[in-house]
């Protein structure tokens, strides 16, 4: 069955970046000129995706407000004749089919997923996580369907982080199957250095089937009372297929503030008008 959804978590506190999150939701931090939901929301719709489901929280109301329409904004453009900025902003109101669910606690990614059932149904399903920004040639989404699309089973993205860092991720134990790609054998939540069965760690884009949703069911909360994918992972591999794929592109982890920064310049480097003034900023600067 084809892959049609995605969903888009977006109903953390963003505590690491507080106070600036007090008032303004993590996900519409700027990365350049538009927000990180946006990269996700962008990428989901050049790999294929009809339909994308935001899950919101108490206070995220201006991601709701940023895909929608806004009359005034275009009547006031209009007025101006500032032609190109109006139909940009058009272009943005009519992305793609966004529906919203809003998450009453938060609970966990894998709480996260589990409030889609509904809107999923029985369908296979993306998820994307917008503090992964992930500048490829191909979408990292895309590269994960083709992957999908030849196993039929679910398909998790992962890539090798530090030994130090495997308590920042669910790590897999591997079985290599061609250059990219490897069969789970099992799935560890943040384990210690000398307990991680590898070094793949599992990041923010995943391809699961509608099991899923009974995994997470009978999963138990783990630390802080959350339900964590990677533990329902772990169930659902007694009874299907799991693979990993080591997508090609870079990663950016936009989740805290350095990462954050980290992106903003390398994205603003690339930039073809910001990218040769900021070159020589930095020169001066260092």
């Amino acid at each position: 069955m084809k892959v049609r959804k995605a969903v888009i978590t977006a109903g953390g506190w963003g505590t690491r970046f507080l106070p600036i999150t007090r008032s303004q939701p993590k996900e519409m931090l700027p990365l350049i000129n538009k927000p990180l939901i946006q990269y996700a929301v962008e990428e989901a719709i050049n790999s294929g995706i009809e339909q994308i489901i935001v899950v919101t929280a108490l206070g995220k109301n201006a991601i709701e407000d940023y895909f929608d329409r806004s009359f005034e904004l275009e009547y006031f453009l209009e007025r101006k004749g500032e032609t190109r900025l109006l139909q940009e902003m058009r272009e943005l109101s009519n992305l793609v089919n966004i529906c919203y669910i809003r998450q009453k606690e938060p609970l966990g990614l894998g709480h996260a997923i589990l409030a889609t059932k509904d809107i999923i149904a029985d369908e296979p399903f993306a998820v994307l996580l917008p503090d992964d920004i992930i500048d490829s040639e191909v979408p990292a989404l895309k590269q994960m369907l083709e992957v999908y699309e030849k196993h039929g089973t679910t398909v998790i993205a992962v890539e090798q982080v530090g030994s130090q860092d495997t308590v920042k991720y669910g790590i897999i134990e591997p079985e290599r199957v061609s250059k990219r790609l490897y069969q789970v054998l099992s799935l560890v939540e943040k384990p210690k250095p000398h307990e991680a069965p590898s070094n793949l760690g599992i990041v923010g884009r995943y391809i699961l089937t509608p099991e899923i949703f009974d995994a997470l069911r009978v999963t138990r909360p783990g630390k802080k009372r959350e339900v964590q994918v990677t533990d329902a992972l772990q169930l659902l591999l007694k009874k299907q297929k799991i693979v990993a794929y080591e997508f090609e592109g870079v990663r950016h982890d936009t989740g805290n503030p350095l990462g954050w920064l980290k992106a903003t310049l390398a994205f603003a480097l690339n930039h073809p008008d910001i990218g040769p003034q900021l070159k020589e900023y930095l020169r001066k600067l260092l």
